[in-house]
């Protein structure tokens, strides 16, 4: 995907999430991550999006601390994130192809890199914004597997992207805590492109990923690329898990990426 498209996809996820999380309340619960209401979405995401913005703005070519969270709430908070959305958009279309700053991920070019993250990374929280509709400030209402009769949808080309990116390239670093003490070998195959298949080798290194489908598998994640996009992130249920189960149990167990 070009670096356009990243930004087009990451300006309207940004509008969704506040949408999103406008209706449902800064109180309410978000299912798809048990321990936040929508204030905590709100402030990580948008400490993330001016995170990203100072690395392109300011051509940090070392890794900077973020900001911290702010202390804001309700519509004050709202404001906070949709301003730090639009800057971000923003920033990363005005600066050149050949801006030179830290990233921490192999990509074409730095603000290839950004564009494509910070897509990625609001697509994901856009989609736990939506979780949180219906749920009120009780918590009560919104069932993980049915999350996506609610959701709005991801391109599958953009999926495929975020499958790519978050296995070759989060869980192909050395700090993927994906591992086994015996080796095991996980496969994910999208059904609705041709040739959209990872190969996942794990053992008590960090995993190597393969793309492509040859060769034997313990276990084997099946299903449309934007259902193994969001169920990748464990934002929803497996589609189809063929072979060991326990193989599956392990990525959702250990497949996190956190902040810290």
């Amino acid at each position: 995907m070009e670096i356009a498209q990243f930004l087009e996809t990451l300006d309207r996820e940004g509008q969704l999430l506040a949408a999103a999380a406008g209706q449902a309340g800064s109180e309410a619960k978000v299912p798809t991550c048990p321990d936040w209401q929508v204030r905590d979405l709100l402030r990580h995401t948008g400490m993330v999006h001016r995170w990203a913005t100072a690395f392109v703005a300011e051509r940090h070519t070392s890794y900077q601390p973020d900001a911290g969270l702010p202390d804001l709430d309700g519509d004050e908070l709202l404001t906070w994130f949709r301003e730090g959305h639009r800057r971000l958009v923003d920033t990363l279309a005005a600066a050149p192809p050949d801006t030179e700053c830290w990233s921490f991920m192999p990509a074409p070019s730095p603000l290839a890199f950004w564009a494509r993250r910070q897509a990625h990374e609001t697509t994901v929280h856009r989609v736990d914004a939506e979780s949180a509709l219906g749920t009120g400030s009780s918590g009560v209402g919104t069932d993980l597997a049915a999350i996506g009769t609610k959701s709005s949808a991801v391109a599958t080309d953009f999926a495929l992207d975020g499958i790519d990116e978050l296995l070759s390239g989060f869980h192909n670093r050395g700090k993927s805590k994906v591992r086994s003490e015996e080796p095991r070998t996980l496969r994910v195959r999208a059904t609705d492109a041709e040739d959209a298949a990872w190969t996942v080798r794990l053992s008590p290194e960090p995993p190597v990923i393969e793309r492509g489908a040859d060769g034997h598998v313990d276990c084997e994640l099946v299903g449309p690329a934007d259902q193994l996009y969001l169920s990748l992130w464990n934002r929803r249920p497996f589609p189809e898990v063929t072979g060991d189960a326990e193989v599956a149990a392990l990525w959702r167990e250990t497949s996190a990426v956190t902040w810290n």
